[in-house]
C-alpha cells in the first residue's frame, strides 16, 4: 500500500525564498502533492512576497503565515514535509521521524546547504531536488526508501569534551 502524504508542511525558512513560494502554488506542483494523497498543506513563507491567508486551489487547502515562534508543532503534525535546505529546518524534521524533501535555494552564495542536502540524502535520510525540478521529483518519490536519521550520541560528545578537558589541563 502506498503512503498518503495528506497533511503537508512547507517551510522556507527565517529568509525568502520566493522561487519556492512561487513554484510550490502553480498548479502542476498542487497537482503532484494531490496526486500523493495532499489535502492540506501548512505553508510558512518568511519574507516572501506572497500574501498569508487561508486559500484553496486545485482542490488543497494551503494555510500560509510568515512566522511563529517555533514551527516544530508543524513539522510534528505533517505527514509530509517540504523545507529550504537550512540545517535548523532539516534536522528538526529528520529528528522527529518525518518523510523530507528539501528543495536548495540555487541563488544563494557559497551553497553550504546544497552540501549539506547532498550528504543527507547520500547518507539516505532525504531526498531533494530544486524548484525546476520539484514537480518531477515529486512524482517518483518513495519515502519508504529513506532511512531513519539516528538519535544523538550523547556519550561520544561527554568522551570528547573528558579528552578536550584532560588534554587542557595537562597543558596548564
Amino acid at each position: 500500500m502506498k503512503n498518503e502524504y495528506r497533511r503537508c508542511f512547507i517551510t522556507v525558512g527565517t529568509t525568502r525564498f520566493d522561487l519556492l513560494v512561487d513554484t510550490l502554488m502553480t498548479a502542476p506542483v498542487l497537482n503532484s502533492l494531490k496526486k500523493m494523497g495532499c489535502k492540506m498543506i501548512t505553508f510558512q513563507i518568511g519574507n516572501s512576497n506572497f500574501q498569508p491567508g487561508i486559500y484553496d486551489k486545485e482542490g488543497i487547502q494551503i494555510n500560509v503565515f510568515r512566522f511563529k515562534d517555533s514551527i516544530l508543532e508543524d513539522i510534528k503534525s505533517a505527514d509530509l514535509v517540504i523545507s529550504h535546505a537550512g540545517a535548523g529546518s532539516c534536522l528538526e524534521t529528520l529528528e522527529a521521524g518525518k518523510p523530507l524533501l528539501v528543495v536548495v535555494n540555487e541563488e544563494l552564495m557559497d551553497n553550504h546547504q546544497l552540501e549539506l542536502a547532498e550528504q543527507l540524502q547520500v547518507d539516505g535520510h532525504l531526498y531533494y531536488c530544486t524548484c525546476a525540478t520539484l514537480e518531477t521529483t515529486l512524482e517518483m518519490l518513495d519515502f519508504n526508501m529513506l532511512k531513519p536519521f539516528p538519535k544523538p550520541n550523547q556519550t561520544m560528545f561527554l568522551k570528547y569534551l573528558d579528552t578536550a578537558l584532560q588534554v587542557k589541563a595537562k597543558s596548564s
